[in-house]
């Protein structure tokens, strides 16, 4: 569904959940999932609305005011409500602030926000984002793509991101080390090669710009990101191509090549035969 809130943009979406009654009583659970980009000038305040609710600013910075405190959600952290108390919410900067969000309830939902506020607060700035992010962005895609939806796996999911965030001890200097920066990058081409992935992509995954991105992983793999992107692509498209008798057509699209012709030049530079030459080689 699109909000028709204003300063919201018209390519935000959200998804409505209706737990079973099973799901109600022993697992934790989505209510309303959604990616909103905020325009400037977005203001939001609600005095009570009856569920928890963990925010990712995965672009620019938010502005939340909750239980008498003023603070600035930037980019690459986490902010968890308990939305039965006054709170508010925006983007008071001069910048599109885009956010994913997840609303969520539970009988052990109360008991998660309490152990995160004790360990950590409302505001939390992991130095790896990727376990907490990977699940909120699958449960995105779940309801996006219309997929049947397993209770207990949403649940875990759930589960998983709260343990995240309970047992996060974030890096004083807000900066994740280098090997651990490219590990997540790594995760995240291997997770997304079959899509369309850019340079920009995989920089805001980390949060890094895409220059400074760009030489880390240079340094960390010997690979530039591209480079790194294309031997994962082709890896599949071998694996494939030994084990199924799938068209090279459709195992270019399915390697995340946008044409059997840019993917059949790709392979021949990289391997020293065409897809179908190479396929013929492993049966003769």
């Amino acid at each position: 569904m699109h909000s028709k809130e204003p300063f919201i943009t018209k390519d935000s979406q959200y998804f409505l959940y209706m737990p079973s009654t099973v799901a109600q009583k022993i697992y934790l659970y989505p209510v309303i999932t959604g990616i909103f980009r905020y325009e400037p000038g977005y203001y939001l305040k609600r005095s009570h609305y009856d569920n928890y609710l963990l925010m990712y600013v995965s672009r620019g910075e938010c502005t939340l005011r909750y239980e008498g405190q003023s603070r600035v959600i930037r980019e690459g952290q986490v902010a968890v409500l308990d939305c039965r108390k006054p709170h508010e919410y925006g983007n008071l900067g001069k910048d599109l602030l885009e956010m994913y969000w997840l609303h969520y309830e539970g009988p052990l939902a109360g008991e998660y926000y309490h152990l995160i506020l004790q360990n950590n607060g409302n505001v939390i700035a992991p130095k790896n984002t990727y376990p907490f992010t990977h699940h909120l962005r699958r449960i995105y895609e779940l309801f996006s793509s219309s997929a049947p939806v397993r209770e207990a796996d949403l649940s875990r999911r759930i589960t998983d991101m709260l343990s995240e965030l309970v047992n996060t001890h974030p890096d004083p200097s807000g900066v994740a080390p280098s090997q651990e920066i490219i590990e997540m990058s790594i995760a995240y081409i291997n997770e997304h090669f079959r899509e369309e992935l850019t340079l920009e992509m995989m920089a805001g995954n980390v949060s890094l710009s895409p220059y400074y991105f760009s030489r880390l992983f240079s340094a960390e793999t010997g690979f530039t990101p591209h480079q790194y992107l294309i031997a994962t692509r082709i890896n599949y498209a071998r694996y494939l191509l030994q084990r199924s008798d799938i068209s090279v057509k459709e195992i270019a699209f399915l390697s995340g090549f946008n044409s059997e012709s840019g993917f059949c030049a790709t392979f021949r530079k990289r391997e020293g035969l065409t897809p179908g030459a190479y396929r013929a080689k492993l049966l003769s």
